[in-house]
């Protein structure tokens, strides 16, 4: 094993300041999240008429181009050499292609055919994917560089979560409260088409603004981070068998399979629980926007809950709490329904037993969040310690890959569900058929609780403890005093 070219300068301090710059540039990443998996279904499907199906479809093709390209970009940004390190050059590159795509998403040309408007869907959504491959990749891959104590990492990305549902709550909620406003026409707002023009225009601004500023922030940091391995002369062979090596690593299979699941549940729900709101509860809109503005404070909670429960019982054992209270807690509001035990449409009561709900599953989620990537990045060492290169790149971009599995899978899944209970295209509240809505309301948390299960029961197969992440620091530590006596 060699660790040539893998070692780190000394580490600089740390600061709350460090964390936010880092943290900050997750909202671009959240913005378009909350996009696709609240807003895109909705827009495509009610506004411009695209059968659900065809939604689906057109963001699972683009998920699978993911798959591919994902690996490519971590593996290239952990071999980047250049004056700005491996990874700022990629999100320097990728901060106005990622607000310009983003922006036509929700401004595509008039009078376009169904299959032309698939066509359409499909090829933005590509590039929007690749397009932020390129930045969240190598800026999430930082944080290997910028902590390698094991809790300090869960303090690290509580504030990459925090600042992405930041950001995806706060253009969910301005998309509701100033975007989609109802008219005569359209008593909820989700067709007003120029509605989402305005939205689109709005989220591809700030998505800008994050990515630079976070480059900006932790641009300071590049002299201390750890240098690639000296340029080799390219062999594909070699690359493949690497590549292999690397991917093959039980703790991150652990977690990609636990991920997958993980993210596919909650991207479905995400994508249908704008269609529970609007049809099966009959909220208004500013009703959606105040269950928003309420989970600004669930972040909050799981921004300082989440690593002090790690602290406290291990990343491992937390993240099994917070899943099992979710699997539990999910079905409770539809069942409720469905059992009449739940307070009235329209009633203030039904409101606040909806908002209560809604913050605990955003605190669940989201802590559960923070500590899968946390235990990702733990990841890096285990594997170093055994094929003597840090993939941190090649590791979150599997990582990322799961993440955009919430849109993808999550709106593929959603479609299908959809369809299956044949909901009505162009529906307005109150006018759904309540068999369709009983059906929706049985089908989808029984296919939610089924994967959240299976996610459950891969974490509990993943091996890393902070004992364990101590020890491979302190073998690679020698491995890298021994290259240099060399």
């Amino acid at each position: 094993m060699s660790s040539k070219g893998a070692t780190s300068l000394p580490q600089t301090r740390k600061t709350l300041l460090d964390k936010l710059a880092y943290g900050f540039g997750s909202i671009a990443f959240g913005v378009k999240d909350n996009g696709f998996t609240v807003l895109l279904m909705i827009f495509y499907n009610q506004a411009l008429g695209l059968p659900a199906k065809a939604v689906g479809l057109a963001i699972m093709i683009a998920l699978v181009v993911d798959a591919l390209s994902d690996p490519i970009v971590g593996h290239w940004s952990d071999n980047m050499r250049s004056r700005l390190g491996r990874r700022h050059p990629f999100m320097y590159a990728a901060a106005l292609p990622v607000a310009v795509s983003y922006f036509f998403l929700w401004n595509p040309p008039a009078g376009l055919s169904e299959n032309a408007l698939f066509a359409y869907l499909l090829g933005i959504t590509v590039l929007i994917r690749l397009f932020i491959t390129m930045y969240e990749i190598p800026s999430s891959a930082l944080v290997v560089d910028l902590a390698q104590d094991y809790h300090e990492r869960t303090s690290f990305l509580s504030y990459r979560y925090f600042f992405g549902w930041i950001g995806g709550l706060s253009m969910g909620i301005a998309a509701f409260s100033l975007f989609l406003r109802p008219s005569a026409q359209d008593s909820s707002g989700q067709l007003n088409l120029s509605g989402y023009s305005n939205y689109g225009l709005t989220a591809s601004l700030l998505m800008l603004v994050a990515i630079l500023v976070s480059a900006l922030g932790t641009q300071r940091h590049i002299p201390t981070f750890r240098q690639p391995e000296p340029r080799r002369k390219f062999v594909l062979s070699r690359s493949v068998r690497e590549l292999r090596e690397t991917l093959g690593h039980r703790p991150f299979l652990i977690l990609l399979g636990s991920g997958l699941f993980s993210y596919a549940s909650a991207g479905i729900a995400a994508a249908i629980l704008t269609y529970f709101r609007i049809y099966f509860w009959e909220l208004s809109g500013d009703q959606i926007s105040l269950l928003m503005v309420g989970n600004f404070a669930s972040v909050v909670v799981a921004l300082f809950l989440a690593p002090k429960l790690g602290v406290a019982f291990g990343k491992k054992k937390a993240i099994i709490l917070f899943s099992s209270v979710g699997m539990l807690l999910g079905p409770v509001p539809y069942l409720g329904r469905l059992l009449d035990l739940v307070p009235a449409n329209g009633t203030g009561a039904l409101f606040w037993f909806l908002f209560g709900t809604s913050f605990i599953n955003t605190v669940v989620v989201m802590s559960a969040g923070i500590l899968g990537s946390s235990m990702m990045a733990d990841v890096v060492e285990d594997s170093a310690t055994r094929t003597g290169r840090h993939s941190a790149g090649l590791f979150f971009s599997a990582n990322a890959f799961i993440m955009k599995c919430v849109s993808g899978l999550g709106v593929f899944g959603a479609g299908l569900i959809l369809d299956a209970v044949s909901f009505p295209q162009g529906a307005k509240r109150g006018d759904v058929p309540a068999d369709v809505l009983n059906s929706l309301a049985i089908f989808e948390p029984m296919v939610i609780f089924g994967l959240s299960f299976i996610s459950l029961l891969f974490v509990i197969n993943f091996p890393i403890t902070k004992e364990r992440h101590e020890e491979n620091l302190r073998r690679l530590s020698e491995d890298a005093d021994q290259a240099v006596a060399l």
